[in-house]
């Protein structure tokens, strides 16, 4: 048993505000129950954590299995957190109602900007991402957010306010695009937020004429110093966990790339003191040609100088072929390499996430499914517990 005067499992707490948890059935294998293996749970654990890195260790206390009893602080002061979103964006608590035990507090930066006043930035740059021989237009777009308090974190979404009317004459609707910089900004000066948009172009069912998205055409075409309207941040379920030493495995197609560039930027390209990845990160990329293969100088850079912590596996639909002739997409990868994903999700730290279109889910879940059942698993269970333990994030559009 740790003493509450102690750090617990090697956290540093320095000249930080610190709190003691106070936890229960903290797991001692990393076996998953539903893959009939036994979880041996330990007694009372106490742990002293850093005010700065709380949300973190919750998360990891409850992917460990364990139950977080009670929180007090060092100094005897009992923290509280409020649940509803309050004017700087933080999940707060309404007013007049009893506050709730820290356990169930966030720190994700959610609305700070909101529709009815939206936050007007600058484009700062807008780049084409597809090379010679690919397919489309892909932009990548970065914004001044300098003279306001638009923060967020990896693995959420800002919206966008194309200016002009709908076909009725009202002001057109916000669209949400993931952002594609980490929480720092492709300048690391926190002044900054990055999206890649492709721009929608599709055949008129009817008429056969060829019509253009109204928010990706407008940014496609966005010009240097333009002012933009954001609103945001939003979401919570592709946040990239705090543990240093997890497994993520990403599957993205298109500009579903977006969120696992945050990712893989936060993890290798930027070296910050509280943030040292060192666990696996593999990136599973479907596109339709080497051309479309966006920001690719750059990931296969990170490859090769971090050979032993990132994967990089491209399925290029027009290009690759499987064994049978078959078209080689992002689940024929997953099927390729079920033996090492069943067993890397077997793990307590392991997070699978899902990007792109909506067309991606079905067919990886059908995938998945079928390779469980290969091995004696009931895939709809183990998915759901994967969700219940915050290890399995999708967001397709």
């Amino acid at each position: 048993m740790n003493s509450p005067s102690g750090v617990g499992m090697g956290m540093k707490v320095g000249d930080q505000r610190a709190f003691v948890f106070e936890v229960e059935g903290v797991r001692q294998s990393d076996g998953a129950n539903s893959m009939g293996v036994p979880i041996r749970k330990s007694g009372m654990v106490y742990i002293t954590v850093p005010y700065s890195r709380m949300n973190q260790e919750m998360r990891r206390i409850n992917r460990m299995g364990g139950k977080i009893v009670n929180i007090r602080p060092l100094n005897g002061e009992i923290p509280t957190v409020d649940n509803t979103t309050s004017g700087n964006g933080l999940e707060s608590q309404p007013s007049g109602e009893k506050t709730k035990p820290m356990t169930q507090a966030t720190a994700i930066p959610v609305n700070i900007y909101k529709p009815k006043n939206p936050f007007i930035g600058k484009c700062l740059s807008n780049e084409e991402l597809v090379k010679e021989g690919g397919q489309g237009t892909v932009r990548h777009l970065t914004f001044d957010l300098s003279g306001g308090d638009l923060h967020y974190l990896e693995g959420q979404s800002i919206g966008i306010v194309p200016p002009g009317t709908d076909d009725k004459g009202k002001p057109n609707k916000l669209r949400l695009y993931s952002i594609a910089s980490t929480r720092h900004g492709d300048d690391l000066n926190d002044k900054t937020v990055s999206l890649c948009v492709r721009q929608l172009e599709y055949k008129h069912p009817e008429t056969g004429e060829t019509v253009y998205g109204v928010c990706s055409t407008y940014l496609c075409h966005l010009e240097p110093g333009a002012d933009i309207a954001i609103t945001g941040p939003v979401g919570k379920e592709m946040l990239l966990p705090d543990d240093e030493d997890a497994t993520i495995i990403m599957l993205a197609t298109g500009t579903g790339i977006a969120p696992f560039r945050a990712f893989l930027w936060r993890m290798f390209k930027e070296q910050h003191e509280n943030y040292k990845f060192k666990g696996l990160a593999w990136l599973i990329f479907g596109i339709p040609y080497t051309g479309n293969i966006l920001y690719k100088e750059e990931l296969e850079e990170l490859q090769q100088k971090f050979p032993d912590n990132f994967r990089l596996t491209y399925a290029i639909s027009r290009e690759q072929q499987m064994a049978d002739g078959s078209k080689m997409y992002v689940q024929s990868r997953v099927s390729e390499h079920a033996d090492e994903i069943f067993e890397m999700i077997r793990k307590p730290n392991t997070h699978v996430y899902m990007c792109g279109l909506k067309g991606m889910e079905p067919p990886i879940s059908e995938t998945m499914s079928k390779e469980a059942s290969d091995r004696n698993i009931n895939w709809d269970e183990f998915r759901k517990q994967m969700k219940q333990e915050d290890r399995w994030h999708v967001e397709v559009y």
